[in-house]
């Protein structure tokens, strides 16, 4: 299994490896089947991006890192639903949201590592959820990496998973501020989780916002959930490759984020998550088959002969680009 731009997609080659649901979460092309050309043209106007498919050079490659993706959708759901009910004025779900955080916690905890789904392989009415699912895992592994105990970690969970509430309040343009407001009121939230969505959007140098404030002033959790947001954005809205993204997040050490957040993150979440094909330093095609212990050397298989090898062993073999396969015949 490997995951793929759905410009990549060829009918004659790859099945599909996930399903793919509406903006209803059911269940719309399962996995397991071709995608005949005009559900393709649905899916491109459905403006889903990335796709989960089987083929011959990704056999074998199972993507254990993967959350699995009923509870990816369930953890949607439930953000979703909260997020719907305080646009209906109804009082937050925050038991829900609570539990929800707890299982995030010990699915990051028990875990190596755990890879995204990008949330643009969903239908768009589900992509704020799904980011908002993301964003907290991404931030979990941060937190991890720093060592933060159960009930630190917990607060980072629900901050992340609410950090963009302002937007159903008053839209996008004040909601850092419009979310924090409605999160201090809540006395079970606890106020660093607040600061989290107050604070997510602030910037190193102190030109971010809403208040300006430099990184002295800004909470570490809301850095790492700042990080995190800009990520998944990047790989997902934007279409960029996780090692263009976190060649963008290095670029903005110690100017939109701490360096050495950033250096952890970077340390954290893996460049080329397996699937991906590259091109290596000695000329040739392979595909990441898994990560065991070093995020940004991984374990590749040539795809002319098969041959997997360890980077961590071969300090002198890079990966000097990822491969997008555009030919459609």
């Amino acid at each position: 299994m490997r995951l793929i731009m759905i410009e990549e997609y060829n009918e004659k080659t790859m099945q599909l490896a996930r399903p793919i649901y509406d903006r209803h979460r059911r269940v719309l092309l399962a996995a397991g089947r071709t995608i005949h050309p005009k559900y393709l043209e649905r899916l491109r106007q459905m403006d889903i991006k990335y796709l989960f498919v089987d083929d011959f050079i990704s056999e074998g490659i199972t993507m254990e890192e993967l959350m699995d993706m009923p509870s990816w959708m369930e953890a949607t759901e439930i953000v979703q639903k909260a997020f719907e009910g305080v646009k209906a004025g109804k009082p937050l779900n925050l038991r829900e949201i609570q539990k929800l955080a707890v299982q995030l916690v010990d699915e990051v905890s028990r875990r190596k590592l755990l890879i995204i789904m990008p949330s643009t392989s969903l239908a768009a009415e589900l992509r704020p959820y799904a980011h908002a699912v993301n964003v907290a895992i991404l931030s979990l592994q941060l937190g991890k990496k720093l060592r933060l105990n159960s009930l630190q970690m917990r607060d980072l969970a629900i901050g992340a998973l609410l950090h963009d509430i302002g937007k159903v309040i008053e839209g996008d343009e004040h909601h850092a501020l419009k979310g924090f407001e409605y999160l201090r009121r809540n006395k079970e939230i606890s106020l660093l989780s607040a600061h989290v969505a107050y604070q997510h959007h602030e910037m190193f140098n102190g030109e971010g916002g809403p208040r300006k404030i430099g990184h002295k002033d800004i909470h570490q959790y809301a850095q790492i959930c700042g990080i995190a947001n800009r990520f998944e954005n990047l790989i997902s809205e934007e279409g960029i490759p996780p090692h263009e993204a976190m060649e963008a997040l290095m670029a903005k050490s110690n100017i939109d984020f701490a360096q050495e957040l950033v250096h952890l993150f970077v340390n954290t979440i893996p460049s080329y998550p397996p699937g991906t094909k590259v091109k290596m330093s000695d000329g040739r095609e392979a595909i990441v088959t898994k990560i065991i212990n070093h995020m940004q050397r991984p374990y590749v298989r040539y795809l002319s002969t098969n041959e997997e090898v360890s980077l961590a062993e071969r300090p002198n073999l890079l990966i000097i680009s990822v491969i997008h396969d555009t030919d459609k015949k």
